[in-house]
């Protein structure tokens, strides 16, 4: 009989624990539905994170850029373009636009005037992936003289380096840069103007202040 209590008791005592197991068992496997209701964290459009670059103040768009062109509402419409040779960009539905020679904000004025004709107050972005239609030019005794890609800053001593460094018989001390200046008043077309630079100086650490950034289209001549 004692034996026959004590089954029965800890049969009860047994019922009651599994009883208060089972809702901690069921939230776990079914979280509240607030925490299921919950939405994802919302992902940015691939376009805004693409890789982008600041355009100096003075940057106007020019053949070989790369843009990006986003339609908050009308994605149909958003493309990443190369500004051709003519300046044009193309776009969906918009067909050829030009680009070359405004500034990133003109031409987002310019797109938005042109889409509005087609859709009701169109929101329009415009970004610079990439800027390849600002160069400067090197010139004589390099390892590779040619034209490269200026994008925002770029010095003397840098663009040397670029070009593979000065050439065995180079006169570093005599290297000029051909600078196109604004034309003077009453005078037509640019001036240009000269200024020496001395790499081997530079080199030694002295006369560093010489080693100037450089200006779209600026020219440097390694005799």
């Amino acid at each position: 009989m004692t034996k026959l209590k004590m089954s029965t008791r800890a049969a009860a005592v047994l019922l009651l624990l599994t009883a208060a197991a089972a809702p901690a068992a069921q939230t776990a496997q079914n979280p509240p539905a607030a925490a299921q209701a919950r939405p994802a964290a919302p992902q940015p459009p691939p376009q805004a994170v693409a890789a982008q670059v600041v355009p100096p103040a003075d940057y106007v768009i020019g053949t070989d850029d790369v843009l990006i062109v986003m339609f908050r509402r009308e994605k149909d419409m958003s493309a990443e373009v190369v500004v051709r040779p003519d300046g044009k960009i193309t776009l969906p539905l918009l067909n050829d636009i030009q680009a070359a020679g405004l500034t990133p904000d003109q031409l987002r004025e310019t797109i938005t005037e042109l889409a509005g004709r087609l859709v009701e107050e169109p929101s329009v972005t415009v970004m610079v992936k990439q800027i390849n239609s600002r160069k400067v030019f090197i010139t004589g005794q390099v390892a590779r003289p040619g034209a490269y890609p200026f994008g925002t800053r770029m010095t003397v001593l840098q663009l040397i380096a670029m070009a593979g460094g000065l050439g065995e018989f180079a006169k570093g001390k005599d290297v000029l840069i051909l600078r196109e200046a604004p034309a003077a008043a009453g005078r037509p077309g640019s001036q240009p103007t000269t200024i020496r630079f001395n790499y081997d100086e530079v080199q030694k650490g002295k006369n560093l202040a010489s080693n100037i950034e450089l200006k779209p289209g600026d020219t440097v001549i390694v005799p």
